[in-house]
């Protein structure tokens, strides 16, 4: 196999675009700046100042408000008796549909019951059998065994961010929250030397600033927000993702966006945040019906309503189109009242808010965008293709989820590639004695990569855009969609460039005004146009990228990657932000670069 760490990605890697912004107001020193507080953003975090590094965090919201504490379900791991990481790989693998980096699996599987211990020494708490003392293990969707750890019945995120913020704040870290991360900045070598941030609201810093650390982390979660429903959270608008991209860094597999199936049906205008049923409900017994009351999923796969998830969701999908029908049903009325307050409460608060009692009645239920299997690409020390900058959790592609992410797995991704980044950051830091004093910047000349600045768009687009990924980019695809798509993403770019105009040239209209607002619409754009290039450009159906044009999976042709990058358009034309794409070899990931000079 490959060595992933000794090699370089192809073409250049510094393409100088970025957002337009006011200059930082104020700047603040460290030597690493993890941006997200997330499982990995925190435990990233945590390992690098353990490890003797002035480390900030920047959030986007609270410290607390991250995708984390969403999570229902729980956390994959090989803790239970009789189970083992070779059939946590197996399992894994077959979610991938093909495409998973083995390397990257295997990793993930054998380190990871020993990264769940230690959540639990950093004050974790997991659901414990009263009997026995040991941690209670459920199934959920293409696991073959009981090995999901869960919290609080439904709400394993909520505890494993509630032990994490408590560990920051009793290490004192420094953080930084309500702010959004900007753009990366670069010292005169072209090395990562930073981000620019506009903070929110009131606090120690206001306006547009800046953090100059030599190591930056991109925890900043997905990018659920470019489609008009999602499980995602308001603050997850592919912010990492786009930053990377401007940075020249090269991304992959984002035409796998993981649709959850099992999303609470709130009538087909319902837009933005969804409230989520998890799998693990079917992992206790539930069954998913037809509105006659029939089970559609026995004899599609040998797992019936626990098969992965693109298999379940394709069901749906495939249901709901013979029946003319919006929705299906989730039916779990055999729980009883007991074990539905016991086991699921947040679930079943959420469905009583709406009217709905899943002790009495089937739930209505529906796929919608949940998770981004593709990401910002990385190593297996979480390197992406920048000198400096890292990526972990679902910002990040590791190759671990291939074309469709294994129920449960995203949280043990988070932790255990945060934890494996941190250590190759307190190794570069060691290694050339790079130090930091807080408040004093040892990198006066950072600044962001010159070249092309985006167009800002205006925000009032921002449901175009939205709607226009869930018709033309969603659960089912085809060429004509996704080129429909394209051309409305294009003409949204395009009217953008039209009312900033080229500088100088006496053409510029009033552009959309720098502030939150646009800066995540362009986010978002930015995504999504990428997103939709590489669904198009993949000519086959696999995992969660379903082409109702092109129905089979093709492994000669495309049990492979697509990598992408920006590049800027030319001088005369510095608007025009080009993609460029190539394949990989096979499903192994070609190294990010070589090995930092050991001195």
């Amino acid at each position: 196999m490959t060595d992933r760490h000794h090699l370089a990605p192809q073409g250049p890697t510094a393409p100088g675009i970025r957002l337009d912004a006011p200059p930082p107001g104020w700047a603040i020193a460290a030597d690493v700046v993890v941006v997200g507080s997330g499982v990995a953003g925190l435990t990233a975090a945590l390992r690098c100042a353990a490890a003797g590094l002035t480390t900030v965090v920047v959030t986007k919201a609270r410290l607390d408000d991250g995708s984390t504490r969403w999570a229902q379900g729980g956390i994959a791991a090989a803790l239970g008796e009789g189970d083992t990481p070779e059939q946590h790989l197996a399992d894994t693998l077959v979610a991938g549909a093909g495409l998973c980096d083995e390397e990257a699996v295997r990793l993930l599987v054998t380190e990871g019951p020993d990264a769940v211990r230690r959540l639990i020494d950093a004050g974790a708490r997991f659901d414990t059998s009263a009997a026995t003392g040991e941690i209670e293990l459920t199934r959920e969707g293409g696991h073959h065994r009981r090995r999901i750890a869960h919290a609080g019945g439904d709400a394993t995120g909520a505890e494993i961010s509630r032990a994490l913020v408590e560990a920051v704040r009793a290490a004192g870290l420094r953080t930084i929250e309500n702010a959004l991360v900007l753009d990366l900045l670069r010292d005169a070598e072209g090395r990562t030397a930073g981000v620019t941030l506009h903070v929110m609201g009131e606090g120690q810093h206001d306006g547009v600033g800046a953090v100059h650390a030599p190591a930056v982390v991109l925890a900043t979660g997905g990018m659920g927000q470019v489609f008009a429903a999602t499980t995602n959270p308001a603050v997850s608008t592919g912010d990492g993702v786009a930053l990377a991209l401007r940075a020249g860094a090269e991304v992959s597999d984002l035409e796998f966006v993981q649709f959850h199936p099992t999303v609470l049906y709130l009538g087909a205008d319902s837009e933005g945040q969804q409230p989520l049923v998890s799998e693990a409900v079917r992992g206790e017994g539930a069954h998913l019906v037809d509105a006659a009351g029939t089970r559609f999923m026995v004899g599609q796969h040998e797992l019936a309503e626990l098969a992965p998830r693109d298999i379940v969701a394709k069901a749906i999908m495939r249901r709901m189109q013979e029946q003319d029908a919006d929705h299906m049903y989730l039916d779990a009325r055999h729980f009883g009242a007991a074990m539905w307050e016991h086991r699921f409460p947040t679930i079943l608060a959420a469905c009583r808010a709406h009217g709905i009692d899943p002790v009495t009645e089937p739930v209505p239920v529906a796929p919608a965008a949940h998770y981004a299997s593709g990401g910002v690409r990385t190593d297996l020390d979480g390197r992406t293709t920048v000198p400096g900058l890292y990526a972990c959790g679902e910002v990040a592609c590791t190759g671990v989820h291939g074309a469709n992410r294994l129920a449960s797995n995203s949280l043990l991704e988070g932790l255990v590639f945060a934890e494996r980044l941190a250590a190759d950051i307190a190794n570069v830091a060691n290694t050339t004695a790079t130090t930091a004093t807080t408040g004093t910047s040892r990198t006066a000349d950072a600044a962001p990569a010159p070249g092309a600045v985006l167009p800002l768009i205006d925000p009032a687009v921002r449901a175009d855009v939205q709607r226009i990924m869930s018709r033309g980019a969603g659960v089912l695809r085809s060429a004509e969609s996704l080129r429909a798509a394209a051309r409305a993403l294009d003409e949204v770019h395009r009217a953008a460039a039209a009312e900033g105009g080229s500088p100088g040239d006496g053409t510029a209209a009033k552009p959309a005004v720098p502030g939150v607002d646009s800066w995540e619409t362009t986010n978002l754009l930015c995504v999504a146009r990428v997103l939709t290039a590489a669904a198009l450009e993949r000519a086959e159906t696999r995992g969660c990228h379903w082409r109702e044009d092109l129905p089979d999976r093709d492994d000669l042709t495309w049990r492979r990657h697509l990598v992408f990058r920006l590049a800027p358009g030319p001088a005369a034309d510095p608007y025009r932000v080009a993609h460029r794409v190539h394949r990989t070899e096979s499903t192994t990931f070609p190294p990010t670069r070589p090995r930092e000079p050991q001195q």
